[in-house]
């Protein structure tokens, strides 16, 4: 039996062996091709990626020194030159190393030696050459250069051929791939045939081993089937003569069956202590009937049962019930925890088991006397995770490995039995107390039922909204990738724009410094002429003189109309939130335009509410300028009739449809109706647009530039209100100006409020200075003025017109010459300091002046014609005295001057 035993064995394992053998074979195989496949797959995806990274930095090289070039071109930085410069040197060692790569096809080599041609021919053709015109200031010759612009053909070009080389190679490496999953098809064939021969090699493997054990288990098979048909008696045992495995089989199986047996009795004892609790509602009787039922299955002759009150460190196991306890003082009435064995194993959740009990106080007493236990357990009994009752047997036996398994299956449904019994005492305690309350709530129970009908419907709907929701979330992941890929192109744009934006707000700056200069010297010399103070032109010579002074003024108009939409753009404008006398703005706005109206023959009315709030929190000089263009064009496109402003407080259905968010402020509607044109209503959302009117025929008839309307509407959606229109072509317009009252707001908490205040303060000053003086020349007489400007037309109307007031006049034309001017003399009066200069600007010129003890206390007054956010603070941190903005105002410029060198007079 012993050799047949191990033929057996050996039988099985040769089996074994074999299938092994070829599973392994077969996993060699399929490795080697896949380790083959997995190899050309990732050189080729490596290769691909490192090509298209090297086309795309060689193209980023080429429109950076482009990009560069322009920018150096434009502006005359040389700070510009560093892109172009980092380009030019790393675009050839890109193109090596893409050469590298695709040198082997001659065609594409072709292609790479077009490309170097190309970048090459642009860099001796328009980028060099470009530079060092821009470098020796030769502007007629990149004029002429850019007319012709034979480098963008060049970088077109390039572009054109990048984008050839890269789609030929997206395209060689789709023949690539294809040719790939040809061999992964046949890899994939392969893989079936060879698992194919190992399943068959395997099945004549385990039939022939597999006949020589079933023969012999057929027999315990037979054994089993006729236990199980004689009702399910497990007290029958399977008996096998034989010394093989099958006999340990049997024996394996013999054993099973004794468990099962003793499973068999926990499950019945079990089934029945779970019956035994149901209909308990008080946990004294839950109690009694546990210990009553448990005890005699344990074959325990003592019983006690202790419940967990209290909470924290008050929490206490107490006795509710006992079993064939003798009296009521044999056990303790209760334990804290960590209390002798009954706290310990609530405690720490432990089952106790004591088998050898010499002098326990327990005492078993029955009609033939008292018996000492000879075994005593201990079981905590948890709902949850938490202790919530300890029960204790003692018996004149040993308690069983099977009473100990019985007890661990009843524990948690004693647990959960617990915890029923004292919700249910809970919820007839609250159930009683809310009894009390009924009649009061049944109002409320109306409402809540109602409400609770209104949820049901949001539920339903929010259910929807959630299935919707996981739809679209099913759809957004399949985006993801998607998007990743977008994300990594929009940062790209993003920095982009972010370069251009910074290009356009110093476009911006340097032109308004370039127009504002030349400006400067026109409005300051028409208004000389204008003024006419020495009589030496005639009155036709004169009028000329003012037309040539308001045209300057328009154009000035102008250049804040569009500096004032880049800085809305930009969201660089700054609200000066103040009260405003609601009852002032009709008087200013009369004022105003009643010469206008009297000039066009046109009637002009003015109403206003009388309850209107005395004062109106907005941006009082923002208000102003809305409400000037608004009646600007109510009377420049009015030819006879009526043109009206009317003040009232808002109708509270109007400021819900347009501006809801204001509904618990104060909005005035501010109306200004006419008897004009009027306006098409295809064309009414069109002239709130920059550079927009109706039609082109307007812009001729009337004039103007289209900024007005789209800066009032900026103005007010900044101010939280809206701009209305009503209007029908030949019946005129009506707009109206919806304006809350936004006393929370913040006020800026900028320092130019302040200058601006003193700055008016100090023309009050210098207006009582002008009436204290009987002579304002006086004060100006042989005083000196040091005049720090580069432009020789500035300097030249200057000097005319301080001349004029008998100042003595120094020119220093930069920053620099004024310094070595100061070095040899001290004794100015006062200082006039252009900030934008070559060499040396003025904010440096201003704060190496300060550096000399002597020029301390000179005043110093800030010429600028960069009329950007925070100039001023830039201004007075570098040491100006005061600043004002060019085209200068002459008078204004007097009134500055008169009241410094007044400081100094009083000082």
């Amino acid at each position: 039996m012993r050799n047949l035993r191990l033929h057996i064995r050996a039988k099985i394992l040769i089996g074994y062996f074999l299938i092994i053998c070829c599973l392994g074979a077969s996993i060699v195989i399929v490795s080697d091709r896949i380790s083959s496949l997995q190899i050309d797959i990732e050189t080729i995806t490596s290769r691909d990626i490192e090509i298209h990274n090297l086309i795309t930095t060689i193209r980023y090289n080429a429109i950076n020194m482009e990009s560069s070039q322009r920018g150096y071109v434009i502006t005359g930085n040389e700070d510009y030159l560093e892109p172009y410069a980092k380009g030019k040197a790393e675009w050839e060692a890109n193109y090596n190393a893409l050469y590298q790569y695709l040198s082997d096809d001659p065609t594409t080599r072709k292609s790479l030696e077009e490309i170097k041609l190309t970048i090459q021919n642009w860099i001796r053709v328009a980028g060099e050459p470009i530079v060092e015109m821009r470098k020796s200031n030769n502007t007629q010759g990149i004029i002429e250069f850019f007319n012709n612009d034979s480098g963008k053909t060049d970088i077109d070009a390039l572009r054109v051929q990048l984008e050839a080389l890269r789609q030929k190679e997206i395209t060689a490496t789709q023949n690539y791939i294809l040719k790939l999953e040809s061999r992964n098809d046949l890899l994939i064939i392969s893989l079936y045939l060879m698992l194919l021969i190992v399943s068959i090699v395997a099945f004549f493997i385990v039939a022939y081993v597999s006949g020589i054990i079933v023969k012999t288990i057929k027999d315990v098979v037979t054994t089993i089937s006729d236990i199980a048909s004689s009702g399910g008696d497990l007290s029958t045992r399977i008996k096998v003569n034989t010394r093989d495995e099958i006999r340990d089989l049997a024996n394996a199986t013999n054993l099973l069956l004794d468990n099962l047996s003793d499973q068999n009795w926990i499950q019945t004892k079990v089934a029945e202590v779970a019956t035994m609790n149901q209909g308990i509602n008080n946990m004294n009787e839950l109690a009694d009937s546990f210990l009553s039922k448990l005890a005699p299955i344990l074959n325990a002759a003592y019983g006690l049962f202790y419940i967990k009150q209290g909470t924290g460190d008050k929490q206490r196991l107490i006795k509710i019930a006992s079993y064939a306890e003798a009296n009521d003082n044999m056990g303790l009435e209760s334990f804290r925890l960590g209390e002798g064995l009954i706290g310990q194993a609530a405690l720490d959740n432990r089952t106790f088991l004591l088998n050898t009990t010499p002098d326990h106080t327990i005492a078993i007493t029955s009609g033939l006397g008292v018996h000492q236990p000879k075994s005593v357990l201990i079981v905590p009994i948890e709902f949850e995770g938490t202790v919530a009752a300890v029960v204790e047997f003692a018996s004149t036996e040993s308690f069983t490995s099977q009473h100990l398994k019985l007890l661990e299956q009843i524990e948690h449904s004693l647990g959960v039995a617990i915890h029923s019994v004292a919700s249910r005492m809970e919820v007839e305690r609250l159930l009683s107390e809310s009894q009390v309350l009924t009649e009061e709530l049944q109002t409320q129970t109306e409402e809540l039922q109602t409400q609770s009908e209104e949820l049901q419907m949001q539920q339903e709907e929010m259910r929807m909204t959630t299935e919707h929701l996981e739809e679209q979330n099913l759809f957004a992941q399949q985006k993801t990738e998607e998007l990743q890929k977008a994300k990594q192109e929009l940062e790209t744009y993003s920095e982009q724009l972010r370069k251009s934006s910074q290009y356009k707000t110093n476009f911006l700056a340097n032109m308004s410094h370039e127009l504002r200069t030349p400006l400067n010297s026109i409005l300051i010399l028409s208004q000389l002429l204008s003024e006419n103070e020495n009589e030496t032109l005639n009155q036709e010579e004169e009028g000329y003189a003012q037309v040539i002074n308001t045209s300057g003024n328009d154009l000035l108009m102008l250049i804040d109309d569009i500096l004032d939409l880049s800085k809305i753009e930009a969201g660089k404008i700054i609200l000066m939130m103040d009260e405003v006398n609601v009852s002032e703005i009709p008087e200013h706005m009369k004022l105003l335009f009643n010469p206008v109206a009297e000039q066009k023959d046109l009637a002009f009315q003015i109403s206003m509410a009388v309850d209107l709030p005395a004062v109106l929190h907005t941006d009082g000089q923002r208000l102003q300028q809305i409400l000037k263009n608004l009646l600007s064009n109510a009377f420049k496109f009015t030819e006879r009739g009526t043109v009206s402003l009317s003040i009232q407080n808002a109708d509270r259905k109007i400021i819900e449809k347009y501006i809801p968010a204001h509904m618990d402020k104060a909005v005035i509607a501010i109306t200004v109706s006419d008897t004009g044109i009027g306006i098409p209503l295809n064309k009414q959302q069109l002239i709130f647009e920059a550079f927009q009117q109706v039609d082109g025929e307007t812009n001729r008839q009337f004039g103007g530039t289209g900024l007005g309307l789209s800066i009032c509407n900026e103005f007010t959606r900044l101010l939280g209100g809206r701009i209305v229109l009503d209007s029908h072509p030949g019946q005129g317009s009506t707009f109206t100006l919806l304006l809350p009252s936004l006393p929370g707001m913040d006020r800026e908490q900028l320092v130019s409020l302040h200058q601006e205040v003193a700055a008016a303060a100090q023309d009050t000053m210098g207006a009582v200075v002008t009436e204290i003086c009987e002579e304002d020349e006086e004060l100006f007489r042989g005083k000196k003025v040091l005049l720090v400007e580069d432009d020789s037309r500035n300097v030249f109307a200057l000097v005319k017109a301080l001349e004029s007031k008998s100042f003595d006049v120094t020119i220093a034309s930069n920053g620099k010459q004024c310094i070595e001017i100061i070095k040899q003399r001290t004794d100015f009066d006062l200082v006039l300091m252009d900030i934008m200069m070559p060499i040396m600007d003025g904010f440096e010129t201003m704060k190496a002046i300060r550096l000399d003890p002597a020029m301390q206390e000179t005043p110093i007054i800030a010429l600028t014609a960069k009329a950007m956010k925070s100039d001023r603070d830039k201004c007075l941190e570098a040491g100006a005295s005061d600043y004002i903005s060019k085209p200068l105002n002459m008078d204004q410029l007097f009134s500055l001057m008169r009241v410094w060198l007044t400081k100094q007079v009083v000082n």
